[in-house]
């Protein structure tokens, strides 16, 4: 009987590993190709153009500072927000899947912009580029915000799960912030070719991760 009980509680506790591995993975692939580290490098070179190298170092790293900030923040409230408005969380991954479908598809297609042309044209102008356009919209854009309310449901208030969620929102940011820094040598060692390559596998990604979303979205609701 106490082999039984010890065999059920390693299968119980692998389960349960296996389960948060999945989410970590999972968390940190759909952040990692959403914010596309490598392919903000060239953007974060023509938006602080004419700057020197340490106000760009420090540029690059107080906008991963106010993204890190503003997407834990709407992690936290943004669950909230959805509740009071009346919008199920099934929805949510619906809406976020179609969301990050269309992402992914520009990502596909190598297009990089991820502003319009009128924020384009005030940005350029604008002497001070740190929260906009590069912690919001490059950073902390529709699709980070979109993906982090949708683990924030999967972890559905486990604190482990959100610690591992935030480690991943945390990891990727770093790696932001070190592409960042580095930008230079990213877009000269890769080139645009290689840039658009590396882009275009993370739309892919992308593409088949908004696809899950859409489906377990629509199989809940009609289940429900």
């Amino acid at each position: 009987m106490l082999g039984a009980g010890c065999e059920r509680a390693r299968v119980r506790i692998s389960y349960c590993l296996g389960a948060m591995l999945e989410f970590a993975v999972s968390a940190f692939l759909s952040f990692l190709v959403i914010v596309d580290p490598v392919g903000l490098a060239p953007l974060f070179l023509g938006i602080t153009a004419g700057r020197s190298r340490s106000e760009q170092n420090t540029i690059a790293r107080n906008a991963v500072l106010i993204a890190a900030v503003v997407i834990i923040l709407f992690g936290i409230g943004g669950r909230s927000l959805l509740g009071y408005l009346g919008v199920s969380i099934d929805a949510l991954r619906i809406a976020g899947g179609i969301l990050l479908f269309k992402l992914a598809f520009d990502m596909i297609l190598a297009h990089r912009e991820r502003a319009t042309a009128e924020e384009q044209t005030e940005a350029a102008t604008r002497d001070d580029v740190t929260v906009f356009p590069l912690a919001i919209p490059l950073l902390a854009g529709p699709g980070a915000f979109a993906t982090v309310l949708v683990f924030v449901a999967r972890a559905d208030g486990r604190p482990e799960y959100l610690v591992l969620l935030l480690g991943a929102v945390v990891l990727v940011l770093l790696l932001a912030w070190a592409a960042l820094r580095l930008a230079g040598q990213v877009t000269e060692l890769l080139g645009f070719t290689g840039i658009n390559v590396i882009t275009r596998v993370f739309g892919i990604i992308l593409a088949a991760l908004a696809v899950q979303l859409v489906a377990d979205g629509v199989l809940a609701l009609w289940r429900s």
